[in-house]
Protein backbone atom coordinates (compact mmCIF):
# COMPACT_ATOMS: atom_id res chain seq x y z
CA UNK A 1 0.00 0.00 0.00
CA UNK A 2 2.75 2.56 0.64
CA UNK A 3 3.69 2.52 -2.84
CA UNK A 4 0.28 3.36 -4.00
CA UNK A 5 0.09 6.72 -2.31
CA UNK A 6 -0.74 9.82 -4.53
CA UNK A 7 -1.42 7.25 -7.46
CA UNK A 8 -3.39 9.96 -9.89
CA UNK A 9 -6.76 7.86 -11.03
CA UNK A 10 -7.25 9.38 -14.94
CA UNK A 11 -9.79 6.94 -16.26
CA UNK A 12 -10.74 8.12 -19.84
CA UNK A 13 -14.52 9.49 -20.09
CA UNK A 14 -14.82 8.24 -16.76
CA UNK A 15 -14.58 4.44 -17.26
CA UNK A 16 -12.14 3.04 -15.44
CA UNK A 17 -10.74 0.04 -18.29
CA UNK A 18 -8.15 2.54 -19.23
CA UNK A 19 -5.82 2.96 -18.00
CA UNK A 20 -6.84 1.79 -14.31
CA UNK A 21 -7.53 -1.77 -15.49
CA UNK A 22 -3.93 -2.39 -16.59
CA UNK A 23 -2.58 -0.26 -13.19
CA UNK A 24 -4.59 -2.38 -11.15
CA UNK A 25 -3.45 -5.34 -12.87
CA UNK A 26 0.21 -4.15 -12.21
CA UNK A 27 -0.57 -3.44 -8.71
CA UNK A 28 -1.42 -7.07 -8.78
CA UNK A 29 1.77 -8.08 -9.28
CA UNK A 30 2.96 -5.86 -6.68
CA UNK A 31 0.78 -7.59 -4.18
CA UNK A 32 2.20 -10.91 -4.62
CA UNK A 33 5.64 -9.73 -4.30
CA UNK A 34 4.40 -8.54 -0.60
CA UNK A 35 2.97 -11.58 0.17
CA UNK A 36 5.94 -13.31 -0.68
CA UNK A 37 7.91 -10.36 1.43
CA UNK A 38 5.54 -10.82 4.64
CA UNK A 39 5.78 -14.54 4.04
CA UNK A 40 9.59 -14.16 4.38
CA UNK A 41 9.66 -11.72 6.99
CA UNK A 42 10.44 -8.80 5.77
CA UNK A 43 8.46 -5.87 7.76
CA UNK A 44 7.65 -2.30 6.89
CA UNK A 45 8.89 0.54 9.16
CA UNK A 46 5.21 2.10 8.79
CA UNK A 47 2.45 0.36 10.51
CA UNK A 48 -0.63 -0.17 8.14
CA UNK A 49 -2.94 1.78 10.25
CA UNK A 50 -0.52 4.90 10.02
CA UNK A 51 -0.55 4.13 5.72
CA UNK A 52 -4.16 3.97 5.42
CA UNK A 53 -4.45 6.92 7.58
CA UNK A 54 -2.00 9.01 4.89
CA UNK A 55 -3.83 7.40 1.85
CA UNK A 56 -6.95 9.34 3.25
CA UNK A 57 -4.76 12.74 3.93
CA UNK A 58 -3.51 12.70 0.31
CA UNK A 59 -6.86 11.59 -1.41
CA UNK A 60 -8.28 14.86 0.58
CA UNK A 61 -5.53 16.86 -0.82
CA UNK A 62 -4.90 16.12 -4.37
CA UNK A 63 -6.27 18.21 -6.71
CA UNK A 64 -9.95 16.82 -8.38
CA UNK A 65 -8.26 16.32 -11.34
CA UNK A 66 -6.48 13.19 -10.13
CA UNK A 67 -9.40 11.58 -8.03
CA UNK A 68 -10.89 9.89 -10.86
CA UNK A 69 -12.77 12.62 -12.45
CA UNK A 70 -11.09 12.06 -15.92
CA UNK A 71 -10.17 15.82 -15.66
CA UNK A 72 -6.56 15.22 -15.77
CA UNK A 73 -3.87 13.01 -16.20
CA UNK A 74 -3.86 10.74 -19.64
CA UNK A 75 -7.65 11.12 -19.63
CA UNK A 76 -7.17 14.98 -20.72
CA UNK A 77 -4.40 14.29 -23.38
CA UNK A 78 -5.60 14.94 -26.94
CA UNK A 79 -5.41 10.74 -27.49
CA UNK A 80 -6.92 9.86 -23.99
CA UNK A 81 -10.51 12.30 -24.82
CA UNK A 82 -10.31 10.72 -28.71
CA UNK A 83 -10.43 7.21 -27.02
CA UNK A 84 -13.37 8.04 -24.60
CA UNK A 85 -15.47 9.67 -26.55
CA UNK A 86 -15.15 6.57 -28.93
CA UNK A 87 -15.48 4.20 -25.82
CA UNK A 88 -19.14 6.41 -25.17
CA UNK A 89 -20.16 6.00 -28.38
CA UNK A 90 -19.62 2.26 -28.41
CA UNK A 91 -21.60 2.27 -25.09
CA UNK A 92 -24.62 4.08 -26.22
CA UNK A 93 -24.75 1.92 -29.32
CA UNK A 94 -25.03 -1.12 -27.49
CA UNK A 95 -27.84 0.65 -25.22
CA UNK A 96 -30.19 1.43 -28.89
Amino acid sequence: MQGTLGLVCDPLGGLVELPCVFRNANRLGDRASGDRDGFGGITFAIPVDEVIDVMGEIGREMDVRYRETAGGGLAATPTGRRLAKERLYQIKRSDA
